[in-house]
């Protein structure tokens, strides 16, 4: 089974951290782990984490549902997970790859499918088959929740305006230029092509984070810079990440 050539970091102990991080943030800036709007009141709610990492949604989630609820994290690789022994008894993990088909078992059996941070997973031409195959996934009826980035978004802003950026600026550019997964711009198209796969009632809830908790996110942001640089066989990329990114967090500060 592949799987650390498809993927852009590192499976560390430091990686983890930043899921985790990335993820008690993200629930900070919109308020929720599952949509108000999705019910999850039922005793035998099914809820899948595609692409799970640290399972730390499903972890989070899971104290909040019916203790019968069943709670199940997929992914191609589980060196982040927690060891088995750990899991609490209502969650499960097992491998499967998004890239793939649906395995037969799994065809209309979820409730709810979450999805988040693909941006550096999927490239633009892999997103519709992607979806096509969430969908397959929910009973009818179910609901798909997917949270990225806005990464055409992404902008630098200065608390004073004497704030030197350069670094930063140029560490943002390098990152663009050397790996179409560094550089998504599927994320707006994300509503289309649900509605294009079958989706119904298609809801955006776009969320720009108060200053504080942006600059913490952007702090956690830079810990990508440090994993990327440790895991790119580009030797160029490397060394110039190594060159800007102590630069960029003194300009950070």
């Amino acid at each position: 089974m592949s799987t650390k050539a498809e993927y852009v970091f590192t499976r560390d102990f430091l990686d983890n951290n930043r899921i985790n991080l990335m993820h008690t943030l993200w629930a900070k800036i919109f308020g929720y782990l599952i949509h108000p709007k999705i019910p999850t009141g039922s005793p035998d709610l099914r809820v899948a984490d595609v692409g799970t990492g640290t399972g730390i949604w499903l972890f989070d989630v899971g104290t909040k549902l019916s203790k019968s609820a069943q709670l199940e994290g997929f992914d191609i690789s589980f060196d982040a997970a927690p060891p088995p022994e750990t899991l609490p008894s209502n969650v499960s993990f097992r491998h499967w790859n998004v890239k793939n088909d649906v395995p037969e078992d799994l065809v209309n059996v979820f409730d709810v499918v979450h999805v988040c941070f693909f941006s550096f997973v999927l490239l633009n031409e892999e997103v519709p088959r992607v979806v096509e195959r969430l969908f397959k996934l929910l009973k009818p009826g179910g609901y798909l929740q997917w949270g990225e980035p806005d990464y055409s978004s992404i902008r630098i802003d200065k608390t004073k305006p004497e704030c030197k950026t350069e670094n930063l600026s140029e560490m943002m550019k390098l990152m663009a230029v050397q790996d179409p997964r560094l550089n998504p711009t599927w994320q707006k198209d994300l509503p289309d092509l649900f509605s294009d796969s079958g989706f119904v009632d298609v809801e955006t809830d776009v969320c720009d984070a108060p200053s504080h908790l942006a600059f913490m996110l952007h702090e956690c942001s830079l810990m990508i810079h440090e994993l990327i640089a440790r895991k790119t066989q580009n030797e160029r990329m490397a060394k110039e990440l190594a060159h800007l990114l102590p630069r960029s967090v003194d300009e950070t500060k």
